[in-house]
């Protein structure tokens, strides 16, 4: 039995059959009642910082053994060969109002150094703070040596690996004696590598710095001058009224350099002059100047004990961040003092 539906309705049920298939079709609009459904935009990964070295704030995560050594720094050994590669420059006073240089290398470690040197006791306090790393001197008087084999680091002077040292040509004893650091570090296979000393990096303080185009420190045998070159972004060296130049060519300077006053008085060890050895004392706490950025920024340095790095921070306690790069540390007395 045929079942006909009444005429209105079956023209209504034909006009949807046509209409719904134009609308589904359609892909300018939604389906009535329906909101759009939004495209979901993958979220960007953010980029992971590329790791800093420790001693310099640059990019670089290897983490080499570190290397410190015992450099020359009176005008009868220079110009020195090997402190533009190195992460960190100390200047320490020693006898007769004098200065020496103690060089820290990891991230960068040149060929050759020198002119080497004997060691002093500062250099032992200071050693610890880098784990073991290697060390190089040539020589040191007879009753430091217990101090020594002691100390916080792998020996490797010219009695413990001479291979590594050989007298440079063109210079005279004992201003020629320089060292292969590939042959010094293979003397030190365990030597320590570089970790976390205390030091920041990054931008500068937001206020507090003071302009200055130069800066200086008095010892009582040498004079420092630090002078601001925006051109170079660094603060070149001058001692004692002489641009101090570097074996591979141009001025020696860093782009951060601390003036870390230390309480410096007599040791028990002295020359065959009978002037005495300063001691440094690098543990403790005190103020300090950091030069960066063409300005001086006063701040306090503090280290509880020798294993531990160096903290600087802003007089108002904050971080005092380094620019990356090379650091000099000067260790000057508040008044200089000749023991």
């Amino acid at each position: 039995m045929t079942v006909r539906l009444p005429r209105m309705i079956a023209v209504a049920l034909a006009g949807a059959a046509v209409v719904a298939p134009a609308a589904a079709c359609s892909s300018d609009e939604p389906a009535p009642g329906r909101n759009p459904q939004a495209a979901v935009a993958s979220p960007t990964p953010t980029p992971t910082p590329e790791p800093t070295h420790p001693f310099t704030g640059l990019p670089g995560a290897a983490r080499r053994p570190v290397l410190t050594a015992k450099i020359e720094n009176t005008s009868a050994g220079k110009p020195q060969l090997g402190l533009k590669s190195a992460d960190i420059v100390y200047v320490t006073q020693v006898e007769a109002g004098l200065t020496r240089l103690i060089a820290v290398f990891s991230s960068k470690i040149p060929a050759k150094i020198g002119p080497v040197r004997s060691a002093r006791i500062s250099d032992l306090h200071l050693a610890p703070q880098f784990g073991r790393p290697a060390f190089a001197y040539s020589g040191a008087q007879t009753k430091m040596l217990p101090f020594i084999a002691e100390a916080s680091l792998f020996d490797v002077s010219d009695s413990r690996a001479p291979g590594a040292y050989f007298r440079q040509p063109g210079r005279y004893a004992p201003y020629n004696l320089f060292a292969d650091t590939r042959k010094l570090l293979a003397a030190a296979p365990k030597a320590s590598r570089a970790s976390d000393i205390g030091l920041t990096f990054g931008d500068a303080p937001a206020e507090g710095g003071t302009p200055r185009k130069t800066y200086s420190v008095r010892y009582p045998a040498a004079r420092f001058t630090f002078g601001w070159s925006e051109k170079a972004g660094k603060w070149l060296i001058w001692q004692d009224g002489e641009k101090d130049m570097a074996a591979e060519g141009g001025q020696l300077g860093a782009p951060t350099i601390v003036v870390q006053y230390t309480r410096t008085e007599r040791s028990q060890f002295h020359d065959k002059n009978q002037s005495y050895t300063p001691l440094v004392h690098t543990t403790g706490r005190g103020r300090a100047v950091v030069l960066r950025d063409g300005k001086a920024f006063k701040a306090r340095w503090s280290r509880a004990k020798e294993k531990d790095g160096t903290v600087f921070t802003t007089e108002s306690g904050e971080p005092m961040n380094f620019a990356p790069g090379q650091v000099w540390i000067v260790l000057a007395a508040p008044r200089p003092v000749t023991p």
